[in-house]
């Protein structure tokens, strides 16, 4: 029931399960009409049948009589969906259904059989012009989603922006972004060939330098794991790979005891995995936490990095912009923001290598997990703390107008539902023909 027409199903029966059993065939040019499902919350699913078929009990088969076309009546039907699962939906029941006899004396208007043909020819017509402009829209779509990710790609390649090697003349421009670079470098200029800068690999020291040196934990100071860099891709000049655990401080959160006061209703944001829609902007949420609940589990800073690791929604990736905690199903990730930019580290676990990796280190069970451990050994491409900036900076810029543009997009599709329905309003209340 997903299409104007049908032509086939899922399931076959034979001619035999027909005679023993209380199903009757349905004739083609019949109406079908869903009466029981969960989609008539806000849908009535109607299509007109183009061969003999079956009915389950969630559907029922409307045979228009003499001189009314079956297109006609399933146009109509469509035309006051709303009105319909308004007024003869039943209530009180764990799945909506319609309200049969009430369903039957609903009343739609009926125009001479020369104008259905023409009242029907032109909604055809109209709905293809606006079908084909739905589909362009669903092609920017694709391809806005396909520029994204080939933004978050070049970004963690080192593609997006010149890279401190390239200014320092270490090594030629290349890449997608570095067009001043390239011109500077065909017309000879030489302002950045002698400088120096501090690479990924120098920088990685001097982060674990300073956790050394930070270190307030019980015990014996223990170093974080490296990457195992066996069958990762090579990197640019100057960068290199730390894991997670080597970048930051990781944390899996976890939930207060339910119904505590000293736990819940404080000021301090709950994030769930829902709550991670927001993205780079992720500030609200549905619960919250006192001060004792938030410590319950962890207190995180404002430009901590979450990431859900458990389920459907495995991978999703949110920034912190608030003090905040969150559930068990977050990872969480809080580097040291004057040597790591938690925006670069960010847009990376955005990008498609980050999402592949934790795809692939999950472990394989009903529901795909990345423990904190896993999580804390997942590799991440470092580059020079400035460069880390400039990425940062360009990839926020140019997915920032993919934003508007996709903006764009989603309402033009809304403006195209609009503009459906109002042409079968149109036609049925004869102002189309």
């Amino acid at each position: 029931m997903k299409s104007a027409l049908i032509t086939d199903a899922q399931d076959h029966i034979t001619d035999e399960a027909v005679a023993q059993s209380a199903t009757n065939l349905v004739e083609s040019g019949s109406v079908l009409i869903v009466v029981r499902s969960g989609i008539l919350q806000h849908t009535l699913p109607v299509a007109v049948t183009q061969r003999q078929v079956a009915l389950n009990q969630d559907l029922k088969a409307v045979t228009p009589r003499e001189n009314i076309r079956s297109d006609y009546l399933a146009l109509a039907l469509k035309a006051f969906e709303q009105d319909i699962l308004h007024s003869c939906t039943k209530t009180g029941t764990t799945v909506q259904s319609l309200e049969l006899p009430v369903f039957l004396r609903f009343e739609i208007p009926v125009a001479p059989l020369p104008e259905q043909q023409r009242i029907v020819a032109e909604i055809e017509k109209q709905f293809t012009r606006l079908e084909a402009g739905v589909a362009a829209l669903r092609r920017v779509q694709a391809n806005l989603k396909r520029y994204r990710a080939a933004v978050l790609k070049a970004a963690c390649e080192g593609r997006l922006v010149p890279t401190e090697a390239e200014l320092a003349g270490r090594v030629p421009p290349s890449g997608i972004g570095h067009a001043d670079t390239k011109a500077n470098a065909a017309s000879g200029d030489t302002a950045h060939k002698t400088s120096d800068y501090e690479t990924g690999e120098a920088l990685l020291q001097w982060i674990l330098a300073e956790r050394r040196k930070n270190w307030t934990g019980r015990g014996r100071y223990k170093e974080p794991t490296a990457p195992d860099t066996a069958n990762l891709p090579p990197l640019p000049e100057g960068w290199t790979w730390a894991s997670v655990a080597q970048t930051g401080e990781a944390t899996t959160g976890s939930t207060p005891p339910k119904g505590n006061a000293v736990f819940f209703g404080g000021n301090i944001p709950f994030f769930k995995p829902t709550d991670l829609d927001a993205g780079f902007y992720v500030r609200e949420s549905r619960d919250s936490l006192t001060e004792s609940g938030a410590e319950h589990g962890r207190l995180l800073p404002k430009l901590s990095i979450l990431v859900t690791c458990i389920g459907a929604t495995i991978g999703k990736a949110g920034f912190a912009r608030v003090r905040c905690a969150t559930n068990q199903q977050i990872n969480a990730l809080t580097v040291p923001s004057d040597l790591v930019s938690p925006e670069y580290v960010f847009w990376f676990f955005n990008s498609p290598f980050a999402q592949e990796q934790i795809k692939e280190n999950a472990s394989a069970t009903t529901l795909p997990i990345l423990n904190k451990s896993k999580f804390e050994a997942l590799p991440i491409p470092l580059p020079p703390l400035a460069e880390q900036t400039r990425i940062a900076a360009e990839v926020e810029r140019r997915l920032s107008l993919v934003e508007e543009l996709e903006s764009v997009v989603t309402a033009n599709l809304q403006r195209a539902t609009r503009l459906r329905q109002s042409i079968l309003q149109n036609a049925f209340t004869g102002g189309l023909v």
